[in-house]
């Protein structure tokens, strides 16, 4: 059976870089390792990857291969390698990463870590707040479903710990693999002791051997002033409960804040549009202007038009870190009547054989028609 390239096989060009060829490997690595992917064949391709990977990354055999293939690794080969033994390739750094210093592959029989302690997984929980919640902090109950040690065993999962005899205490199975690349060793998850390198003399019954037990709790959370949505607050040490012994993983809540009626937030300044009557518009006048931290009495001067603007600063949103508080924009927004009385457009039609259109803009508009 004829090999595939191995360029072909990771997706990479003949002139690619160590990066790109380790960076191509390790999509490979994460889609098909047999302790993640279902696909039926998925740990063939994983192996030929693997070999690819192998060449490819040491400069010699890739030399080696670009100038006479694949049968530069065949007994007697004209490279005059006679076949190479993967035995001391080192896959650590590649899965280390992808899955924590532990993978399901050994070229070597180096020593197993599946029975290392590791921090448990990590929660990302939603929480809704309102705009007045977000703006000046509150205190929220967060209902949390979690995955803790067993009490009743202490997360051992039984009682009379001994050590496996199947895989003596190492947590994996390791069966080698004879190939003309050299010796494969295919360390798998020990079936008697589950990977943990212990067997018990009596199951827990609380956890049924699995040493964790769902659990429900709920946390009194102080949010901070000043979140707003998409701001993340970290609670260590509060999520899934580790694994042999390793600590408890972390509950992220990712805050999402209601919008408010009337304010407009952007960063830590608000925008609020204040509606105006024509005649406080011409005449001006001093309005009442809500704010965040209680109403202000605003002056508006004669003659002003939708969007002036005016800055309250210091009353808009305190910062969640510094706590500088951010300005608060005042926007005019000149309301005209949808209906008067017989009165008013009696003032109105009078007001209007007046001469009022001398502003600039009138003025301006004028000499184009």
């Amino acid at each position: 059976m004829n090999k595939r390239d191995y360029y072909e096989i990771l997706g990479v060009s003949k002139d690619a870089s160590e990066s790109e060829i380790k960076s191509a490997f390790r999509k490979l690595a994460k889609k098909y390792h047999p302790d993640v992917s279902k696909e039926p064949d998925a740990a063939e391709k994983f192996k030929e990857a693997q070999e690819a990977y192998a060449v490819l990354s040491d400069a010699e055999k890739r030399r080696q291969y670009d100038q006479f293939g694949h049968a530069a690794f065949e007994q007697g080969g004209p490279g005059g390698a006679g076949g190479f033994d993967f035995s001391g390739f080192d896959f650590s750094d590649i899965f280390g990463d992808l899955f924590g210093g532990g993978c399901g592959f050994d070229f070597g029989g180096g020593r197993g870590t599946s029975n290392r302690p590791r921090k448990g997984r990590d929660s990302l929980l939603q929480v809704d707040l309102t705009f007045e919640e977000a703006v000046f902090g509150c205190k929220k109950d967060i209902a949390l479903n979690v995955t803790e040690d067993c009490h009743e065993c202490h997360g051992a999962g039984g009682f009379g710990e001994k050590t496996c005899s199947h895989c003596h205490g190492s947590g994996q199975v390791t069966s080698e693999q004879r190939t003309m690349f050299g010796v494969f060793m295919n360390k798998t998850t020990c079936s008697v002791c589950g990977g943990k390198g212990k067997t018990y003399d009596r199951t827990c019954q609380k956890c049924h051997g699995s040493g964790k037990v769902k659990t429900k709790k709920t946390l009194e959370v102080k949010v901070p002033a000043g979140v707003d949505t998409g701001h993340q607050l970290r609670l260590a040490g509060k999520g899934e409960a580790g694994i042999n012994g390793g600590p408890s993983g972390d509950v992220y809540l990712e805050f999402h804040v209601a919008e408010h009626p009337i304010y407009i937030r952007d960063e830590n300044d608000i925008y609020l549009k204040v509606p105006v009557s024509i005649t406080e518009a011409v005449l001006g006048c001093k309005k009442e202007i809500p704010t965040l931290y209680g109403p202000v009495t605003l002056t508006i001067p004669a003659g002003t038009n939708t969007n002036d603007k005016h800055r309250l600063k210091g009353k808009g949103i305190a910062d969640p870190n510094s706590g500088r508080k951010g300005d608060m924009y005042v926007l005019m927004n000149v309301i005209v009547p949808e209906k008067i009385s017989r009165d008013q457009k009696k003032l109105f039609e009078k007001l209007a054989t007046t001469k009022l259109k001398d502003s600039k803009e009138f003025k301006t508009f004028e000499k184009y028609l």
